[in-house]
This record gives C-alpha cells, structure tokens and sequence, in this order.
C-alpha cells in the first residue's frame, strides 16, 4: 500500500496521529503527539457511536491540539463486531477525507495480541482470539519483535476452537474474550498451560496507534477510500429472517 499523496501533511520526525478501535466491546481512542501517547477506553457496549468522537475530542483537547493539525487517522480495521468495524473504519475515511489525510489500518487481533505481557522470551507466541459468536473465534499468533512490533506466525482466520490449528511454540501467552469463552477447549489445543492468559483483554486504540506510527514512518498509509474494513466472515451476520425478526 502506497503513502497517500500530498495532502498527508507529514515531513519530519515528530507526528501527530489518532486512532480509534471499536471492534470489540471496548471502545478506544488514542493519540500519538510528538514522543506522547495518550488514550480514552471505555467498555461501552452498543454505546460506541455517542462516545468515540466525544473521546477523540478529549484527546485532541488536552493535547491542544486541532483536527487540522494531525498527519493520519489510525483505525483498527477488525476483526471483530460488525457493526463495531464498521463504525471505526466509516469514522476514519470521514475524517481523513475532511482533512485529506492518509489512513493506517491495523489488524485488531495484532492490536490485541500487544495486551500480553512482553515476557522477554524469543520462544513465547500470543495467541490473539476473539469471541466470533455463532459458535466460532476470530484468531492469529504472533510474536514479539524486539522492536516493539510484532510478527505474524499465522493467518487471521474464523473458525470454531476446536479446530484452531496452531504453529509450533514452545511457550503460549493468550488474550481476549474467545480464551473467556473457550478456555477448555483452547487448553486442549495448546497442548500445555499457557504462560498468560487473560480473557478479559479487548483491542485497544493505544496499540492501534503504536503499530500505525511505525506503519506511518515507514510509508506504509493509504487514501481514505483504500482504508477497507477486515470482517473474515463471508457472511457477517446473520439476515433479519435467520434472526426470526422477519
């Protein structure tokens, strides 16, 4: 993906960048200001939409900062929720458009997987897993870097916990709501006990923003329009008459 063009605002080291993440149920807004980051996080189920913009002003507030004055817009870029992607990639593209911006997507499961604990260990993967519903996880494996990025191990993919195939570790941290749901059976598929777990950890703008900055020095934006939302479902949900509401 190619930087967007002249609009992007951006010629030195210092950068100003906002990032929302609302795929799950926390809703979060982060912003990276010259060497600072500074966040908002809320669980705030079905509430995403009234709150993301008012945090994103909160930020962009106490950092003295206006609208105008950012290089990008960050946006966590699902899996997850639909109607949660949907809202934070649609705020994304509207702001950066009103700017003329470029974008940075991240995938939220990468998001996610910075929640565990850097254990310092070369051996140790993270298993990103989020509760899918229907029966099924959203799920990647990474490791860390050492450069306060990660690398991917796997595909993200949709499928049920128990047929989630793993590459081989010798150590296995876990995060997110899918380790709440299926802690038995993702036990099994380990093979051993997970160095870290933690089911209650959600995607966090913070982490978006920490992974696009490096996507930003690198290059690595697009235009509003390629900013695309990542749902890995080929049917993201279900239709009024399989809800039994039609």
């Amino acid at each position: 993906m190619g930087m967007a063009g002249a609009g992007s605002g951006y010629h030195g080291e210092t950068m100003n960048l906002l990032a929302i993440e609302t795929a799950t149920e926390a809703c979060s807004v982060a912003l990276v200001h010259g060497d600072e980051v500074i966040a908002r996080s809320e669980l705030a189920p079905r509430r995403h939409a009234e709150r993301v913009l008012p945090m994103a002003d909160e930020l962009l507030a106490e950092a003295g900062l206006a609208r105008h004055a950012l290089d990008a817009i960050a946006v966590g870029r699902g899996p997850g929720a639909f109607t949660g992607v949907r809202l934070a990639v649609s705020l994304a593209q509207g702001m950066a458009l009103a700017l003329d911006r470029p974008v940075v997507t991240v995938s939220s499961l990468a998001a996610l997987a910075l929640e565990a604990p850097d254990d310092g260990d070369d051996d140790t993967a993270i298993l990103a897993v989020i509760d899918a519903r229907m029966g099924e996880i959203y799920a990647a494996s990474y490791r860390r870097d050492g450069a306060g990025g990660l690398l991917s191990l796997d595909q993200e993919r949709v499928c049920t916990a128990d047929t989630l195939l793993l590459p081989e570790s010798r150590h296995w941290q876990i995060v997110g709501s899918g380790w709440a749901t299926y802690e038995t059976v993702l036990r099994e598929r380990l093979g051993a006990a997970p160095r870290f777990a933690d089911g209650a950890r959600y995607p966090q703008a913070v982490h978006v923003a920490e992974l696009a900055a490096r996507e930003f020095r690198a290059g690595r934006a697009q235009s509003p329009e390629q900013a695309l939302p990542v749902y890995l479902r080929d049917k993201v949900a279900l239709t009024l008459v399989e809800q039994g509401k039609a």
